[in-house]
């Protein structure tokens, strides 16, 4: 069960206390989404959109802003972006793995590789390491079933995967700055 005290995410496992940092383009850049879209029918979903891809998640800061200048009840957004799996309110890692455990995926070891990677990375999945630098996500399906087992790395897809070549994956991203 995770739960919003301010700034704080607390899970049954961790604390994660994170603060909200807005770079003076990203204010500019959510700026113009905002003007440009707040007087369209429906702009509620497009600058939720915006907000993510600016910020990379939906800070309660900019959710905030948004409901103050769409004129919306800020509960309403929340229900807009829980409602989609594509939304999150808390940061991700700068690599978000996603180990695809649809049936095909699955069936050939897929639970497997996502708990090795859960240990190596001593995070659950939907958890950051504390340094910032992954992020563990299970998916249903990512499209390449003939591949299976499969994972991406952001959006650079590996397929056939076993534990050592998983193993092998994350080795070359934790290598990297």
């Amino acid at each position: 069960m995770l739960e919003m005290k301010g700034m704080k995410i607390v899970s049954e496992k961790k604390t994660v206390q994170f603060d909200f940092v807005e770079t003076e383009s990203q204010k500019k850049e959510f700026e113009a989404a905002l003007t440009r879209l707040k007087e369209q029918r429906g702009a509620q979903m497009t600058l939720l959109q915006e907000a993510q891809r600016i910020y990379g998640y939906l800070p309660a800061e900019v959710l905030k802003r948004m409901a103050r200048d769409l004129d919306v009840p800020l509960e309403e957004l929340y229900s807009t972006a829980t409602f989609y799996s594509q939304f999150t309110f808390v940061p991700k890692g700068k690599y978000t793995i996603s180990v695809c455990i649809g049936t095909a995926c699955y069936v050939k070891g897929a639970g497997d590789i996502l708990d090795d990677l859960a240990s190596s990375l001593n995070i659950q999945p939907g958890e950051t390491t504390e340094d910032g630098k992954f992020t563990l996500e299970s998916c249903r399906c990512i499209g390449a079933c003939g591949l299976a087992p499969v994972l991406k790395v952001n959006e650079e897809v590996y397929g056939r995967l076993n534990k050592k070549k998983s193993e092998k994956v994350l080795v070359t991203y934790q290598k990297e700055e």
